[in-house]
C-alpha cells in the first residue's frame, strides 16, 4: 500500500461535472434549505439501489441537527474515479463512503483523513457496536479511519431456479457439477453464467474464489505483502488453467464483455431467464428487489462457491467485501456533527433499514432483527456464512491501494478474454507493489 500522493489530484479537473444527485432534507423555517442556518456536511456515497437507506438516515439527522448533512451520489461506475478526482479539491466531502483496507491507505499516507480516535474516547460505541473483524478493516497503521456502514457483502453464486428446473440442473455443490451443468444449460441455448465483463470488477470474483479453493488464502497475503513468487507457484498455475476450462467450455456466453452490472445489464440476463447463474455480492438481492420483486419473491436461488476437489481452500471460506465504512476528511468543519452523523450506523433505525433491503449489518444488535429483514432465510444464511467462515478475503481490489485497481481489471479481463494466456497474466500481478 505504497501508493500516495500521485492518486490525489489537488483541484477538480477543469470542465469535469460530477453529475451528483443531491438529496436535501429541508427543515426549519419555510423556505429555509440544508444549504442554510448553521452549515452542512456533505455525505458521498456510492450510488445503486440502497441509497434509499442513506436518504432515510439523513433525513432522520437533519430533523434535530442544527448542521445539516447533504447526501451526494455518484455512479457505482465512477465512484473510484471520481473520488480519487474531487477528495483534495473544493468539492471534497466531510464523509464519503469506501471499502477500507488498500482503498483508504493512500489518503491516510496524504494526511488527508481525520483518525477516528478522538470520536471513539467520546463514544466508545463506535468501535464496540461493531463486529471487531469487521470494524479493523478500516484500521491502517494502527488508527481506526472508518465506522461500518451498509453491511457485509459476500459474494455468493445466484441461481434462476426456474432455468436449473425446465433444464434439470441442480445448484453445483463441486467444480465438476459447475462443469457439467455448463454443458446441458449451453446445450439448452441457454447461457449458463451472467457476467458483467464491461465492469471486470465481476470477472475478478472468479479468481477470488477459485484461487481461494485451490490454495486457500494464504497464497493472495502473501502475494500481497510482496511475495511475488506465489503468482508463479503450481497452486496459482491450476487455478488459472481451471478458469480456462470453464471460460472455453462457453460458460459466459461470448459477449460478456459488451454487459455490465452497473447499468443492470448482468441481473436482467439472470432475472429475464436468459441465464442461470451469476457470481455477485450480496447487495445482488436489492438490485434485483428493486428491478424484478417478481423474480426474487419466486425464482431467486443462492448458494456458496463450488468446492474443488483436493483444494486447499476451506468449503466455508468467502470472499467479498468485510463491510463499507464512511471515512472522514480533516478538513471537515463540523467533526461534533459528523460525529453524531456516524452514531446513526449503529442504531436500530439503521439496522432494520438495511435488512429491510436485503443487506446484513455488521453491528452487535443484528441478530435480534433478522426477522425483520427483507427476506429472513437469506439474511440468516448470509450471517451463517459470515460466523461460520474461517476467511473472509477482501476483494482483490479492495485489498490493494486503487492504483492497482487497473492493472488487475485489465489482468482478469485479459486472460478471459484471451488476450494474455496464464505467463502474461502471472507476470502482470507480479508488476503490483507490495502492500
Amino acid at each position: 500500500m505504497k501508493r500516495r500522493a500521485q492518486l490525489l489530484r489537488t483541484a477538480v479537473v477543469g470542465g469535469v461535472s460530477l453529475a451528483m444527485t443531491v438529496a436535501l432534507a429541508a427543515c426549519g423555517k419555510s423556505g429555509d434549505s440544508a444549504e442554510g442556518g448553521s452549515g452542512t456536511i456533505r455525505v458521498l456515497v456510492y450510488g445503486d439501489a440502497a441509497n434509499k437507506v442513506e436518504k432515510q438516515l439523513v433525513d432522520t439527522f437533519n430533523k434535530t441537527s442544527e448542521v445539516k448533512a447533504v447526501l451526494e451520489t455518484v455512479p457505482g461506475a465512477d465512484y473510484q474515479s471520481k473520488l480519487q478526482t474531487i477528495i483534495s479539491g473544493k468539492q471534497a466531502p466531510d464523509i464519503f463512503f469506501n471499502w477500507g483496507g488498500g482503498s483508504i491507505k493512500p489518503y491516510v499516507d496524504a494526511g488527508l483523513l481525520m483518525p477516528l480516535d478522538d470520536f471513539i474516547a467520546k463514544d466508545s460505541g463506535l468501535k464496540l457496536n461493531f463486529l471487531p473483524s469487521v470494524f479493523d478493516t478500516a484500521v491502517v497503521d494502527g488508527k481506526p479511519y472508518g465506522v461500518p456502514m451498509r453491511g457485509t457483502q459476500p459474494v455468493l453464486l445466484f441461481s434462476n431456479k426456474k432455468v436449473l428446473a425446465d433444464a434439470g440442473v441442480a445448484a453445483p455443490r463441486t467444480w465438476d457439477e459447475l462443469l457439467a451443468a455448463v454443458k446441458t444449460l449451453k446445450g439448452k441455448g441457454i447461457t449458463p453464467i451472467a457476467l458483467g465483463g464491461g465492469d471486470k470488477w465481476p470477472t475478478q470474483m472468479w479468481f477470488q474464489y477459485v484461487y481461494d479453493r485451490v490454495a486457500g488464502p494464504e497464497l493472495f497475503q502473501k502475494a500481497l505483502e510482496g511475495d511475488k513468487s506465489a503468482w508463479e507457484s503450481a497452486d496459482s498455475k491450476k487455478a488459472l488453467g481451471m478458469l480456462r476450462e470453464l471460460v472455453d467450455a462457453g460458460a459466459f456466453g461470448t459477449n460478456y464483455d459488451s454487459v455490465k452490472f452497473t447499468d443492470g445489464g448482468s441481473p436482467a440476463l439472470l432475472a429475464t431467464g436468459k441465464a442461470a447463474f451469476e457470481l455477485m455480492g450480496s447487495w445482488e438481492y436489492s438490485t434485483l428487489q428493486e428491478a424484478y420483486p417478481d423474480f426474487v419473491k419466486k425464482d431467486l436461488g443462492y448458494g456458496t462457491f463450488p468446492t474443488v476437489e483436493g483444494g486447499k481452500g476451506d468449503p466455508n471460506n468467502i470472499a467479498g467485501n468485510a463491510n463499507n465504512f464512511y471515512s472522514v476528511l480533516k478538513s471537515t468543519k463540523h467533526p461534533e456533527a459528523v460525529a453524531e452523523f456516524l452514531k446513526l450506523m449503529y442504531s436500530d433505525q439503521f439496522v432494520e433499514a438495511q435488512l429491510g433491503i436485503g443487506n446484513l449489518p455488521t453491528t452487535t444488535n443484528t441478530a435480534k432483527f433478522l426477522d425483520k429483514s427483507a427476506n429472513p432465510d437469506y439474511s440468516k444464511y448470509q450471517y451463517g456464512l459470515v460466523k461460520k467462515a474461517l476467511s473472509f478475503q477482501l476483494s482483490w481490489d479492495q485489498a490493494y491501494p486503487p492504483a492497482a485497481s487497473t492493472t488487475i481489471h485489465q489482468a482478469v479481463q485479459q486472460f478471459f478474454n484471451g488476450q494474455i494466456d496464464a505467463d502474461g497474466f502471472i507476470a502482470s500481478m507480479q508488476s503490483l507493489p507490495a502492500s
